[in-house]
């Protein structure tokens, strides 16, 4: 049975001028894509290496066309020059995972300042909401300006070309610990307060109703879920970045203590295998504490402790 398509190892190559031909006559295919992409990048993105990729894939696209495929070259030279210019710029851009989380991250806390105070932060106040010092600010904002380009930003005709990708052999490893750090935080809450956390946050439990429950105000039970939230977070950093523990009034002292037995619980409820409930628990208040934790200062994001940001 014969059929009308031909496979690559059946084409006929196409002649040299006639390559030549398809490429001198879709030259302005390069200059168009390269001049619809250069509208979206920083301004030190050199034009040159745009269109040398570019033409490299156009040239490409010529000696590997097979025009029994019914498809106009005009199409499938825009596609392989569409990704070779991606490839290109994926290339350059050399700013890390890690970089790009702390500058989401103070993109968020700028945001909620910006509500807040009806008009966008000055350094020093974003700088105090984030926990850190002003240089700290500058870096980050340093970095994202050293970063060539963000392919988050294109529009939906290129990211159609553009791969999915997930998260990282690393990051899927320090998510796993935050999450296993979590659910032992949640395990080792002092009792009262699991209560709370687990009415508010699995039983979907109202305030008023926890509040008659254990024969306290409504305004009390708000304190034992943000007394409960910050600890867990605490016990959490404790192993896992201590500097982004909150310091006490007086170390040593009877709060520091349970503080400390706290902390060594969640450790050791972390080293082993999280029982069912726990789990549950932790991926219903992980929201909570993000919230929480978004509402006052926090340190700026380490590598695998638990902030505002995750």
């Amino acid at each position: 049975m014969t059929g009308s398509t031909s496979s690559p190892s059946s084409r006929t190559p196409l002649s040299r001028g006639a390559v030549e031909e398809l490429v001198t006559s879709h030259l302005p295919i390069v200059g168009y894509q390269v001049n619809e992409m250069l509208v979206r990048l920083p301004g030190h993105v050199l034009r040159d290496d745009l269109v040398s990729a570019g033409m490299a894939a156009l040239a490409a696209a010529a000696a590997g066309y097979d025009p029994s495929t019914g498809v106009p070259f005009a199409r499938y030279a825009t596609l392989r020059i569409r990704g070779a210019l991606l490839d290109e710029l994926r290339g350059m851009d050399w700013a890390p995972r890690g970089a790009r989380s702390r500058a989401r991250a103070m993109e968020g806390v700028e945001e909620r300042l910006t509500t807040e105070l009806g008009r966008r932060p000055s350094r020093d106040e974003l700088a105090a909401a984030m926990g850190c010092a002003p240089e700290d600010v500058d870096a980050v904002r340093g970095d994202v300006q050293r970063a060539v380009v963000s392919l988050d930003a294109f529009d939906g005709a290129l990211s159609d070309v553009l791969p999915q990708r997930g998260i990282g052999p690393e990051e899927h490893v320090l998510q796993g610990e935050q999450v296993r750090y979590l659910r032992a935080a949640v395990e080792a809450l002092p009792e009262r307060l699991r209560v709370v956390v687990a009415g508010l946050y699995l039983e979907d439990r109202s305030v008023a109703d926890m509040a008659a429950e254990l024969g306290v105000t409504e305004s009390r039970i708000s304190q034992l879920r943000t007394e409960a939230l910050g600890l867990m977070r605490d016990g959490m950093n404790a192993s896992l970045e201590p500097t982004m523990v909150a310091p006490v009034e007086r170390p040593g002292g009877v709060v520091d203590r349970r503080r400390q037995a706290y902390f060594a619980a969640v450790a050791a409820h972390a080293s082993v295998a999280p029982s069912a409930s726990a789990a549950v628990a932790a991926d219903a208040v992980v929201t909570a504490v993000v919230t929480t934790t978004a509402a006052a200062p926090v340190p700026a994001p380490r590598r695998t402790g638990w902030s505002a940001t995750g």
